[in-house]
């Protein structure tokens, strides 16, 4: 188990991360019994795609709703996808399944909860960072909590269906400082709940969701040599086809498929200790 670093006498606290839920609820109830989760003295991280294309949406946002603090959740596609159908700027598709979602009477509530989740988390350790899909290779920590900072204060003002109507498209591909507007926002939220390949330079290949790549210029985000965050541990999701398999140094993925067939995956941040329920 980990310890609060901040005093001597601090409560212990162990905590556990756990892959895509996609509304995979008995899963995630399964895994949280046989770590003997404790809402009071434990963490939960989620790296998003909480909902959406799995059984029960509607069980698992109530139940990460009602965990309260001990949470710690990044939006991932998916969640915002269910936002912008939720919030009337985009039409739901035959494969969603979160209408059960859409027709409760604190519909405005939970979009209110997740639209104020952010799109990168750090501990205030430094030990750990959690993102759905990944962190560019030319982005240091700091630029990358404030482009997420950009798109996340646009999520929770008055201007957040504007975001939600003009964030999808792959258009632009490559980073530029002087990029502005909704071609900014739209990259930033790309990259960060999106992104599987990409050039040294960031730019994506967002077609291919295999776990290898035909193009020389492409290659996993997370295996680039010059990568500016290759010294800091980084948790994400995303990415069914790894199976958990990232095989690379501070990197964890744990999208294990769950919604697929495959297990879900939970991991304690402080032993590495992996944890599965299929």
């Amino acid at each position: 188990m980990s310890h609060e670093r901040h005093s001597p006498g601090a409560v212990t606290v162990t905590r556990y991360a756990v892959g895509d839920l996609q509304g995979c609820l008995e899963p995630l109830q399964a895994l949280l019994e046989q770590v003997h989760f404790n809402p009071r003295t434990d963490q939960l991280w989620l790296v998003g795609d909480l909902i959406n294309r799995g059984p029960d949406s509607l069980g698992t946002l109530r139940l990460l709703k009602n965990l309260g603090d001990c949470t710690r959740i990044v939006l991932g596609n998916h969640d915002l996808h269910f936002l912008a159908v939720a919030c009337g700027v985009k039409k739901i598709n035959k494969n969603d399944s979160f209408s059960d979602l859409l027709a409760t009477e604190d519909l405005a509530d939970t979009v209110h909860w997740l639209r104020h989740q952010p799109l990168l988390y750090t501990d205030p350790s430094g030990d750990y960072s959690m993102v759905h899909a990944g962190i560019p290779p030319q982005w240091d920590l700091q630029q990358a909590r404030a482009m997420a900072g950009e798109v996340e204060t646009l999520l929770r003002s008055d201007r957040f269906t504007e975001l939600l109507a003009n964030m999808y498209g792959n258009q632009p591909d490559h980073w530029d400082d002087s990029l502005l507007g909704w071609n900014r926002y739209r990259l930033i939220t790309n990259y960060f709940t999106r992104m599987r390949f990409c050039s040294a330079e960031g730019k994506l290949d967002l077609l291919n969701k295999l776990d290898t790549s035909s193009d020389p210029h492409f290659a996993p985000w997370f295996t680039h040599p010059q990568r500016k965050m290759k010294d800091q541990q980084i948790i994400f999701g995303h990415w069914a086809s790894l199976q958990g398999k990232a095989r690379a140094k501070n990197i964890y993925a744990l999208d294990t498929g769950c919604v697929w067939g495959g297990p879900l995956t939970m991991m304690n941040l402080d032993d590495k200790r992996l944890y599965t329920y299929k």
